[in-house]
């Protein structure tokens, strides 16, 4: 008989699978920072740090880094469309031009309100932006009807995973190192994860026979593996995957019937090499061999949250869907119905990130000119903290190659691993609570994107401006070396 003192809800009784999943991202160290924000916003004086740096999570404007002035002024028109009746007051005094103005009359035209839900999978005309964006892109054409916009590309991996995984027996191919939501929400889903490990001597490439071997064991241990999930480019690594690779996994993908879940959201963050979509590649094959793709199912995903757009907080996202039965598809916009829509000003910006001011237009100039400064900032910062590593001992790191990371490989002695242990952490946890506690900088062990047994990593983003913070971490390092060697 249920006591009827105290909370119905306690640790033990709750969703068991909530309890199992981890997110590091937003983890311990996250949370011990965000009270030391607090703590030195009230006045704190006794920590060895005047600011925090959140170098853990990729939230571009969180560090600085300033939004699109095409973007922020049409958003503004949709939020507050009286600001049309003053026109003049716009473009002669605020700085807009003729172009926002006819923007956010289209978007207004055909969103009606900001305020307003939209069709379950999107606005109609939104979506048509996005596939055309995508024709753009690609060289293929793209149906607006495949196109479902979702709250960041999150909500999208949330949605797909949901259809994908039918019982505790479905199986999704992840790579090692991975961005945790995907484990997290495997486990939310009490579905099964079959990790698959990154080449880091190969700049984080894929490897057919790694993914190969991970698939044969997991059918041997009678997982249903369903999809494979691709990060390209690379988080937390970084790294664009060659031709030859994508190649490979839609090759092996076709054998072994795997739905592809390629997350494309950092496909603007490249500073080696080029992006190349799994939708574009798919497409050459299916033209080259006629009828052998033609049931590969991919889904790709795009978000607004970062590249140079990094407007997180306005969560939006899509995902285009190739080569899907219609009754699942018709499945898939029930799920999204369930949650009514994404938001439609997240949508809008979306419209906006695939389709920015053309060459000629009166906003061009200028969304260029930041677009350009935001991309050659980030590369600089890369290029700044990657020779900062260089100097650390113990460390090793790849050259930055994109997206908003650097994840490099860390060497530390008995003596720390044995401190480690005596605190219950992993040695790379140990580290980077003694980097926060020390500086101010808050980064992610590599333990919570998992890594080959046997090595520690750390990612940490490149976001943030200005160069003491690196400083302080190389001299943290220096240290922390000294005391446990």
């Amino acid at each position: 008989m249920a006591s009827n003192s105290g909370p119905r809800l306690n640790i033990d009784n709750i969703n068991p699978h909530v309890r199992s999943a981890k997110y590091a991202v937003r983890g311990e160290l996250a949370v011990k920072s965000e009270e030391y924000r607090a703590a030195l916003h009230n006045g704190a004086t006794d920590l060895p740090f005047k600011q925090v740096i959140s170098a853990n999570i990729g939230n571009p404007q969180q560090l600085d880094q300033k939004p699109i002035t095409f973007f922020r002024q049409v958003l503004s028109i949709l939020e507050n469309p009286t600001l049309l009746d003053k026109a003049d007051v716009l473009v002669n005094h605020l700085g807009y031009k003729p172009d926002v103005l006819e923007r956010a009359k289209t978007l207004l035209g055909a969103v009606g309100s900001v305020g307003a839900y939209s069709a379950s999978n999107g606005v109609p005309a939104i979506r048509q932006s996005i596939a055309d964006f995508l024709e753009r892109r690609d060289g293929f054409p793209a149906n607006q009807a495949d196109i479902y916009l979702s709250a960041g590309a999150s909500s999208g991996v949330n949605t797909l995973l949901h259809v994908i995984c039918a019982n505790e027996k479905s199986g999704i191919l992840v790579p090692i190192p991975q961005y945790p939501l995907y484990t997290a929400s495997l486990s939310l889903l009490n579905a099964a994860c079959v990790p698959y490990l990154l080449d880091e001597h190969k700049n984080w490439g894929t490897d057919v026979a790694t993914i190969k071997a991970a698939h044969e064991k997991a059918k041997a241990e009678g997982i249903d593996v369903r999809a494979i999930v691709i990060i390209n480019p690379g988080n937390p690594t970084g790294a664009s995957l060659a031709a030859e690779d994508i190649r490979a996994v839609i090759e092996f993908a076709r054998q072994e019937r795997l739905v592809i879940l390629a997350d494309e959201v950092y496909q603007t963050n490249v500073f080696v090499g080029e992006f190349i979509s799994f939708k574009r590649m798919l497409r050459q094959m299916q033209q080259e061999k006629p009828g052998a793709y033609d049931a590969v199912e991919l889904a790709s995903l795009h978000s607004v949250s970062k590249g140079m757009v990094g407007e997180c907080g306005h969560r939006g996202g899509y995902f285009e869907l190739v080569n899907f039965d219609p009754l699942v598809q018709a499945e898939i916009y029930k799920f999204v119905s369930i949650m009514l829509c994404a938001p439609v000003i997240g949508q809008c910006l979306v419209e906006l990130m695939v389709n920015p001011p053309r060459a000629g237009s009166p906003s061009h100039e200028l969304y260029t000119r930041e677009y350009d400064a935001i991309f050659d900032g980030l590369r600089e910062r890369a290029t700044a903290l990657h020779k900062a590593f260089a100097q650390m001992e113990g460390v090793e790191c790849g050259t930055p190659q994109g997206s908003m990371y650097l994840f490099p490989t860390i060497q530390l002695s008995p003596k720390a691993a044995a401190a480690a242990a005596a605190e219950g952490r992993t040695p790379d946890e140990f580290y980077c609570m003694r980097l926060l506690e020390a500086t101010g900088v808050c980064v992610v062990p590599g333990s919570g994107f998992g890594q080959k047994e046997g090595s520690l990593h750390f990612r940490t983003t490149f976001l943030a401006p200005g160069t003491e913070w690196v400083g302080s971490i190389v001299k943290f390092h220096g240290e922390f070396m000294d005391k446990y060697r």
